[in-house]
């Protein structure tokens, strides 16, 4: 185990060729590398259309190589020895962070990701997992960031905001346009029997204190995202196969 830790140590090409099957270093869309003791990330950077990274159960201080990732969605740095987030301020399409078991001191260190304006999902505590920050420490912690970051929709995964997902609004749209409907002139048409399709309170936020349940939806949701990336990787692959043969099928012309 140790000379594995060892080898893994630094991100190199050949790790992160090796992990994908990919051939060149810019193809790479998603890669997960857990628990594998790196501390050092190498050549991540150069992964430029990365757009999901699992780098967490690491030795990781230093996030200076990400800087160049401006297309990663999603990143989960969970339990390493971060500190430091600001090489994460140029990662412009950043959408979900996980740093839930690092060395996080203060709310301070987080105002280097206020520049993140798509950024709306942050983890810096993990109930599940008993992962947590020192910032966590402060009574006022989930308050301050909220201020740093208005647009939130989630923190520590629970959801911050009150309407919910777009697919929650949308049938919530649905519902209050048929309730509308049943009126006419300010008068409740004749209509018998016709009732709402969803009972009373029905649209109430209702917040889940199981965090299995939580858990568990939130890898469903890892694994619906790493099918669709696979899935486009799928339809590149293919397509650039299909050129190849379209080429060589090809008659050759000779001068004459």
């Amino acid at each position: 185990r140790h000379i594995k830790q060892t080898e893994c140590a630094k991100i190199t090409t050949v790790l992160l060729k090796s992990r994908t099957g990919e051939f060149d270093l810019e193809s790479i869309m998603f890669q997960k590398l857990r628990n594998l003791g790196i501390y050092d990330l190498g050549c991540i950077g150069e992964c430029i259309n990365l757009e999901r990274l699992d780098l967490s159960g690491n030795n990781i201080t230093n996030l200076g190589p990400l800087s160049s990732l401006r297309r990663l969605l999603v990143l989960n740095l969970s339990a390493n020895r971060i500190s430091n987030l600001e090489p994460l301020s140029s990662c412009e399409s950043l959408q979900s962070l996980n740093v839930a078991g690092n060395v996080i001191p203060s709310v301070d260190n987080l105002h280097a990701l206020k520049s993140l304006k798509k950024l709306e999902s942050i983890r810096l505590k993990d109930n599940t997992y008993n992962y947590t920050n020192p910032v966590c420490k402060n009574s006022l912690y989930r308050t301050l960031i909220l201020e740093i970051f208005p647009n939130m929709k989630v923190l520590d995964g629970e959801r911050v905001v009150g309407r919910g997902s777009d697919l929650y609004q949308l049938c919530k749209d649905i519902d209050d346009a048929i309730k509308a409907g049943m009126y006419k002139n300010g008068q409740l048409s004749e209509l018998p029997d016709n009732k709402s399709w969803v009972d009373d309170g029905f649209w109430e936020i209702k917040i889940s204190n199981n965090a299995i349940v939580d858990e568990a939806y939130k890898q469903f949701s890892d694994v619906l995202h790493e099918c669709r990336l696979l899935n486009s990787r799928a339809a590149h692959v293919i397509s650039l196969n299909e050129r190849t043969v379209s080429l060589k099928s090809q008659p050759k012309q000779y001068a004459v």
